[in-house]
């Protein structure tokens, strides 16, 4: 059985109407790593509500976090607001409302593309709206219990002057300490280091709860049935067993039911940190992968398994292994390994998988075809020549397009260098040509004229003009790519001549019969 259903039962039962809850705190670049929380909360949502039950999933954007150093991605001004809410910390580039506005609204793009089912809410309009007031309260009247629970489950020292609130300064814009004995609800005093004396109202956005509180009060709030978070959090110790023991005897509330997930590393990189920026973002991975084959990336491990993010070559085996899960899907024929692989892809259709099997074009087939033509008529001009598009379907069409569209993006930026190419509108310059490679082409022109233009009859031919030719096949296929697109090695030669036009293979083989003459 799928993770996903194994969660989906534990939570079905909890209730009538579960609620998964997600989250993020974009204090800095959010990397393609985070996309797991989202989609792995998406995934438990969609196998919840197809039990029958009314689920609901939020995800819970941390905006009132503060900024705890200035990170080398930003300007040396930003050293000022360190301390701050980064709700109430200008936005970089002066186009979003805030700081965390600014860096979480394209993982927020990214998510929609994913056709994630979330309600958005900011945890700063939580505050502001007396969300955590009762929280707040609860915690300054039982401080000392909530002390003594954080000792025995972290084992850290008990420290009396600890503040489980910490309210904002009117006057610097930095979380500072209550004065304790100050506490009457809704109000406690503070004095900043900043030199400033005030009162902090704690029904408004006058401060906040420290995390390992405010985790759990969430769960008060909204009644969370279920949760992914990192495994960090699930250590020994860690925020989820302190969490729990504060629902419990601080808050009356249950913990959620626990979907501790593993890191994703970018491959050859290592495990990735947000608020030291990366080099593949959320939106990045959802630009450069179809969103469909991207959640199945998520989904076909277990949460506790570490994924390797490949962003180059990678990319092309997850779109090739979810084309093969698709095929599989549809035709019932797959071993008892590949069984949760297969329902990991009608997960990752949020379990709305298409009534038939979709047009199936492989994806480094794409990618080839992608190079060869500037525009999408282009593309369905050279993919006619090797595949029935004719009575395609426009959800068909539809995918075709999407698919450019990412494969392009990724030529852009992350494919290797060994599988771009351009085809020249003539041979290359500087190409120098044998008289014996000269009369390999000459051949291949002979043989060619009459035959079939498809793949598997140009490859029969160039394999045996090749053998009966002085050069031989090696250096013939180095050839045919030099003519074409000036480099020595380049795509399976008979899915690629057969994706041209004949009459311009021919005429540059008649041409480079002819080079230097």
């Amino acid at each position: 059985m799928h993770w996903a259903d194994v969660v989906a039962n534990e939570v079905a039962g909890t209730c009538e109407k579960p609620l998964i809850a997600t989250g993020i705190s974009p204090t800095g670049i959010i990397h393609v790593g985070s996309l797991r929380e989202a989609i792995t909360g998406e995934s438990v949502r969609s196998a919840v509500e197809g039990k029958g039950k009314d689920v609901r999933l939020i995800y819970l954007i941390d905006s009132f976090d503060p900024l705890r150093k200035r990170y080398d991605f930003l300007p040396k001004e930003y050293e000022d607001h360190v301390g701050m809410p980064i709700s109430k910390i200008p936005c970089p580039c002066g186009r979003h409302d805030n700081y965390a506005h600014h860096f979480v609204q394209p993982f927020l793009d990214a998510v929609d593309s994913l056709e994630v089912n979330c309600e958005i809410i900011w945890t700063h309009e939580l505050y502001e709206k007396g969300a955590f007031a009762e929280a707040i309260d609860m915690c300054f009247k039982k401080r000392k219990e909530i002390i003594r629970i954080l000792h025995e489950v972290s084992g850290k020292e008990a420290r009396e002057d600890y503040a489980p609130y910490n309210p904002l300064c009117e006057k610097c814009g930095r979380f500072t300490v209550p004065v304790f004995e100050s506490y009457s609800f809704p109000s406690v005093e503070y004095r900043c280091t900043c030199g400033h004396t005030g009162v902090a109202d704690v029904r408004k956005g006058d401060g906040k709860l420290t995390w390992r509180l405010e985790w759990p009060a969430k769960w008060m709030i909204f009644g969370t049935s279920a949760e992914p978070f990192g495994k960090d959090h699930a250590a020994a110790g860690g925020s989820y067993d302190t969490g729990k023991r504060i629902a419990e005897e601080i808050y009356g509330c249950k913990a959620p039911y626990p979907i501790p997930y593993e890191f994703v590393q970018l491959k050859g990189v290592g495990q990735m940190h947000k608020s030291l920026g990366c080099s593949v973002t959320g939106l990045d991975a959802i630009k450069m992968t179809p969103s469909e084959v991207l959640n199945y990336l998520f989904l076909r491990l277990n949460p506790g398994r570490v994924i390797d993010y490949d962003s180059g070559m990678g990319v092309l085996d997850i779109a090739d292994e979810y084309d093969r899960m698709e095929r599989q899907f549809f035709s019932g024929e797959y071993t008892d390994a590949e069984e949760n692989s297969v329902r990991a892809y009608e997960i990752a259709q949020h379990n709305h998988a298409p009534k038939e099997l979709p047009l199936q074009i492989p994806y480094r087939h794409l990618v080839n075809v992608a190079q060869m033509a500037d525009t999408f008529e282009g593309v369905l001009e050279i993919l006619s020549r090797t595949v029935d598009i004719s009575s395609a379907a426009a959800g068909d069409i539809e995918r075709i397009r999407k698919r450019i569209e990412c494969v392009r993006y990724w030529l852009n930026g992350f494919a290797p260098d060994q599988v771009k190419f351009s085809v020249y509108p003539t041979i290359p310059a500087g190409i120098e040509l044998t008289m014996n490679d000269k009369a390999f082409f000459l051949e291949l022109v002979n043989r060619m004229n009459d035959a079939n233009w498809d793949a598997e009859t140009i490859s029969q031919i160039i394999s045996d003009v090749g053998k009966e030719s002085p050069i031989g096949m090696k250096a013939g296929f180095k050839a045919i790519y030099q003519v074409l697109t000036g480099k020595t090695a380049g795509p399976r030669l008979g899915p690629f001549l057969a994706s041209m036009d004949r009459q311009f293979v021919i005429n540059r083989f008649v041409q480079a019969s002819k080079h230097g003459l």
